[in-house]
């Protein structure tokens, strides 16, 4: 009782510093443990690595081929802290880590003026700790950034509709610059489609036409965006436009891309795991929903990214992040009094109890497709889902029933724990499962490159493994191999496997030499 008393004592009456902690736990604990995950750790920060030894800061490359996917933003983040700090897994990841510090920050004062102090601490705790936040805010990707800036972008939009002033459009269109460096059109396309809402359903469209035309503001937007476009441009030619605008931005809508297809009802089914442990308040606000005033505003931001990607051909669980800024802020708003303490703790339990058998559901999901890769991995995973896994992930759901059975918690502060001990499984316990299982084999394949094989050519086929490189420090072409090269593959892939010698083999993983012509 002492406890809980002294804990709500310092969350109503700390400073702002409240946040630190907060944020050093959900980005920063163990952020270089585990290995990088592949595909797109690895294309990052193997593209980054690249440039570096390029000396070319306008266009990407990845292992020896122009690298289109993304703009440049991310990529000039991760050279200054590479080359700052040198090659590592936290090196690469220090500024989305960075970027989703401030995403927290930046939630925490918006919502400081415009609901209870509670709530806007609850507000900036849910943007810190739900989990796919804290996954992109530790993965060497282009993410966490842009919603940053997406969220930067629409809380200044909606403070510019309250109060205009130059300074605030200033800022509008200078996150809208940094977006469109970030990942392109859609750091443009969401601002744009909700502030029209905010104004044409205040029967003001006058104003937001002259708002979005601004000289000013345009001018900003160019001078932030546009010359490194136009560089690419000259560099790349239409093989630029055609590779970002149309491959990598209408195709993703259009056409399921790297099998990442889905249905419309994909977001439904991964919404409440996406913002854990707060899935289960979903129920409780929707009996709040409310039309009125910066509640309106929030509510169509995220009901806008929801269906739109929703009906998108390529669906990734993280493309709804853009609209998870105002739903959690609508979360804090309606439940943060007194959320139902059911509901706040006993998804995150079941979840805790499926992953306590995460050992049978891989072996019994490699039992179903055993061929030789996964194998390789299930061999892997047995490796740190032992005593230690079943302990720790024990202690984590006898945790999560005591904030639950406990009486004297009030159920906000119960909320706190279990979003806490959350974070705390997850960057201790879980992803370093996870990355050794998927990435330990490709790490420890690059360091035997590394030693052994210095002045040999390695290909990578049948595999897309960009980590690789990274690891390996040298660029790694996507190809057939030929007679006296090494390639880096599945163990099943070889074939016939007499024309290969094999020099290293790990987690259905392997480096073999062609030795003879099929």
């Amino acid at each position: 009782m002492r406890v809980a008393s002294g804990l709500r004592h310092w969350l109503l009456h700390s400073g702002d510093g409240f946040l630190l902690p907060l944020v050093i736990l959900a980005f920063f604990w163990q952020l270089g443990t585990p290995a990088l995950f592949d595909l797109d750790e690895g294309a990052f920060s193997a593209a980054t690595w690249e440039m570096l030894q390029r000396g070319d800061f306008i266009t990407t490359f990845l292992n020896g081929e122009p690298r289109f996917d993304k703009p440049i933003l991310i990529y000039w983040l991760q050279a200054i802290s590479v080359s700052a700090f040198g090659l590592h897994e936290w090196s690469v990841r220090l500024p989305s880590a960075l970027a989703a510090s401030a995403w927290v920050t930046a939630t925490y004062y918006f919502a400081k003026p415009r609901m209870p102090r509670r709530n806007a601490i609850l507000a900036a705790v849910m943007v810190a700790t739900s989990a796919m936040i804290v996954i992109i805010g530790r993965a060497a990707i282009a993410d966490a950034v842009l919603n940053l800036l997406i969220a930067l972008t629409l809380f200044d939009v909606w403070r510019y509709w309250e109060q205009p002033t130059r300074m605030v459009l200033f800022r509008v269109f200078l996150w809208l610059g940094l977006g469109f460096l970030c990942k392109g059109p859609v750091a443009v396309a969401i601002p744009l489609v909700v502030s029209a809402f905010l104004y044409i359903s205040h029967g003001q469209w006058r104003i937001w036409l002259k708002t979005v035309f601004s000289p000013y503001g345009l001018a900003v937007f160019l001078a932030v965006a546009a010359p490194w476009y136009l560089l690419e441009y000259q560099a790349q030619g239409q093989a630029f436009i055609d590779g970002f605008f149309f491959k990598h931005n209408v195709s993703r809508f259009s056409d399921t891309m790297e099998g990442h297809g889905g249905e419309v009802w994909y977001y439904l089914v991964a919404l409440p795991l996406i913002i854990m442990p707060f899935g289960g308040l979903l129920v409780q606000l929707l009996k709040n929903i409310s039309g009125q005033g910066i509640e309106r505003f929030l509510w169509f931001w995220f009901a806008f990214v929801f269906v739109f990607f929703s009906f998108s051909n390529t669906q990734l669980p993280h493309y709804l992040l853009y609209g998870i800024t105002p739903l959690l802020l609508l979360l804090a708003m309606h439940c943060g009094e007194n959320p139902n303490r059911w509901l706040a703790v006993v998804p995150a339990a079941l979840v805790a109890l499926v992953l306590l058998f995460l050992p049978e559901v891989l072996t019994s999901a490699v039992a179903k497709n055993p061929t030789p890769y996964f194998q390789g991995l299930l061999e892997q995973s047995q490796q740190v889902t032992g005593l230690y896994y079943r302990v720790a992930t024990g202690i984590y759901l006898l945790a999560l029933l005591a904030l639950l059975l406990w009486p004297q918690v009030q159920n906000h502060l119960r909320l706190l724990g279990v979003a806490v001990l959350q974070t705390l499984f997850l960057g201790s316990v879980l992803l370093p499962v996870v990355a050794y299982t998927q990435q330990s084999a490709v790490k420890e394949a690059a360091r035997f490159a590394r030693h052994y094989l210095v002045d040999s050519v390695i290909v990578m086929d049948g595999v897309n493994m960009p980590s690789f490189t990274t690891y390996r420090e040298t660029v790694t072409p996507r190809r057939a191999p030929v007679v006296g090269e090494y390639v880096f593959t599945k163990a099943d892939y070889l074939q016939p496997v007499e024309n290969y010698l094999v020099v290293f083999k790990q987690g259905g993983l392997v480096l073999a030499k062609k030795v003879n012509a099929p």
